[in-house]
């Protein structure tokens, strides 16, 4: 059995750094080297796991693999698998946000940005695109997608996603599960520990609390709001990495003014050249904000790791917490049902994100050609999402 953990400890190595593409591309590569190679799971177990992984808030690619972890070697595994995934390209990423400002000033520098930045937001244009033609599949559905556009427009306030998201899963929940589910929810529910319940929402909302209680307390708080934002924000990201652009960018960006607009799309291009997860994207994040208020290469590395730990720890906590279990719960379709209008709220955030990101090119007529031509080059050919990127840089660096 060790060996066995160790032979999956190799494997995970290989895969953190050869997983490009996004979690769609991660699916199909723990198919083929974690099922049918080296059948850690059968094909019914991933498939189960990434639907779980879908359902809950959090990085779904990491749950995913956390899960399978799991099954093959229980917490420890867990644990060790997780912080392989993530450690590569969150350091790569915090480095980004130290050497960012050294490099921010070269003229070369700004015309490469000219020519990545436009990528960067022809990818979130693909990603809506697909979002947008995967969830919206009833007129419930696009009315909740529209609407929490207009309402995300109008308010562009952090505070504005947590009760979109609750009212497009309430919405979405109620209009379409049956009524015949009551005797299947206490079936559930008397199996599962009381005492283990209590301490897992326990958990989650000590920390969702500690950031508010002070964070306005002192002049050192800024690690801590930090670390509420991202762990806030861990628990609203339904849908992965494409649904946390529009977040992150909506409160560090448009509310809160953190980050610039180049800043954010900078860090964006860059992580969507690494393998590993969207997510790391919160190491650039936190390093970047520290480093704006003034706190230096510590605080940097200080802030990237609060972002990291934050934006994960609602996810990791809710696999580990919900995998023994999943078999029964995914039984109750009320659950299941609250997904569409939740991502379907998601396609509403992804469609303000792309307008906001816009903003910025004005009438650079060029700018909207690059961006227009990175989203049909992902769209109708192969080329994935990288080797786009990879050809902004090319494009800057010759003109």
């Amino acid at each position: 059995m060790k060996k066995r953990q160790l032979l999956f400890i190799r494997d995970v190595i290989i895969y953190t750094f050869t997983a490009f593409g996004g979690p769609q591309a991660h699916i199909a590569v723990l198919l083929r080297e974690f099922v049918e190679r080296r059948r850690y799971i059968t094909e019914q177990e991933l498939i189960e796991l990434n639907a779980l992984a879908q359902l809950l808030p959090g990085p779904a690619s990491t749950q995913t693999l956390v899960g399978i972890a799991w099954k093959v070697g229980g917490l420890r595994l867990a644990i060790i698998t997780f912080l392989i995934w993530i450690l590569p390209s969150a350091t790569v990423m915090c480095l980004a946000a130290i050497s960012y400002k050294m490099f921010a000033g070269h003229a070369k520098f700004t015309e490469v940005l000219r020519f990545v930045q436009p990528v960067a937001v022809g990818i979130v244009a693909y990603a809506t695109y697909t979002f947008a033609h995967k969830f919206l599949k009833s007129r419930t559905s696009a009315s909740l997608a529209i609407g929490s556009l207009i309402v995300t427009l109008i308010l562009q306030n952090a505070y504005a996603f947590p009760i979109l998201i609750l009212l497009g899963g309430i919405v979405s929940s109620a209009l379409e599960t049956p009524g015949e589910e009551s005797e299947l929810r206490v079936k559930l529910f008397a199996n599962v520990n009381p005492n283990k319940v209590t301490y897992f929402i326990g958990v989650l909302l000590f920390f969702a609390a500690l950031g508010a209680i002070v964070k306005q307390t002192s002049a050192i708080s800024l690690p801590i709001r930090l670390f509420e934002n991202f762990y806030r924000n861990g628990i609203l990201v339904f849908g992965g990495g494409q649904v946390l652009v529009p977040l992150m960018y909506t409160e560090f960006v448009q509310a809160k003014h953190y980050l610039s607009n180049s800043e954010f799309l900078s860090g964006f291009a860059l992580q969507q050249v690494l393998p590993g997860p969207t997510f790391s994207f919160s190491s650039f994040l936190g390093g970047m904000t520290m480093g704006n208020k003034g706190h230096g290469i510590v605080g940097q590395i200080i802030g990237s790791l609060v972002a990291v730990i934050g934006l994960n720890m609602p996810g990791l906590i809710l696999i580990l917490f919900i995998v023994p279990f999943w078999d029964d719960l995914k039984k109750i379709t009320r659950i299941r049902n609250s997904l569409s209008g939740i991502n379907a709220v998601a396609v509403g955030f992804m469609a303000t994100a792309l307008i906001l990101l816009t903003k910025p090119f004005g009438l650079n007529w060029l700018a909207y050609l690059i961006m227009a031509g990175t989203f049909l080059l992902l769209n109708y050919t192969k080329i994935k999402a990288p080797v786009v990127i990879i050809i902004g840089i090319a494009l800057g660096l010759i003109f």
